[in-house]
């Protein structure tokens, strides 16, 4: 229960740290922490929103080597990102969208867990080494 009052802080928190535009700041976005523990749910729950959303332009293993007219990121690649890679600068790159090639899927994706959900499965394409341990108790 406390895994999911601290969520639910987090969650406020982000819309609290949102600008008088509606718009996630870059410092601010860096300052936020996944409230979505990073298992092989929700990893398996992001996969299913990223097939949905972001295989367009991303790719089915997100690689991005689809000929799109979107100059979209290698997914797997963390040191190709632009805008970051905590889980707050890729929670605001989902939202807000990235460059002027990415929209913002803030109001495509309904609830705020998925768009975290989505952040660990992106996690889950980098290299093993580079990944953020699973909290699964197995």
């Amino acid at each position: 229960m406390d895994h999911v009052k601290s969520g639910i802080v987090l969650v406020l928190t982000a819309f609290a740290l949102t600008g008088q535009d509606g718009r996630l700041s870059v410092s601010d976005a860096k300052k936020l922490k996944n409230p979505v523990p990073y298992t092989k749910k929700s990893i398996s729950q992001g996969r299913e929103i990223f097939t949905r959303n972001c295989v367009g332009c991303h790719g089915p293993d997100g690689k991005a080597q689809i000929d799109v007219v979107a100059d979209a990121t290698d997914l797997t690649d963390p040191k190709a990102y632009r805008d970051g890679t905590s889980d707050g600068e890729i929670f605001r790159s989902i939202s807000e969208g990235a460059g002027a090639s990415m929209p913002s899927f803030k109001s495509q994706i309904d609830h705020q867990e998925d768009l975290w959900r989505l952040v660990n499965y992106i996690h889950s394409l980098w290299p093993a080494e580079a990944q953020p341990p699973l909290q699964d108790k197995e």
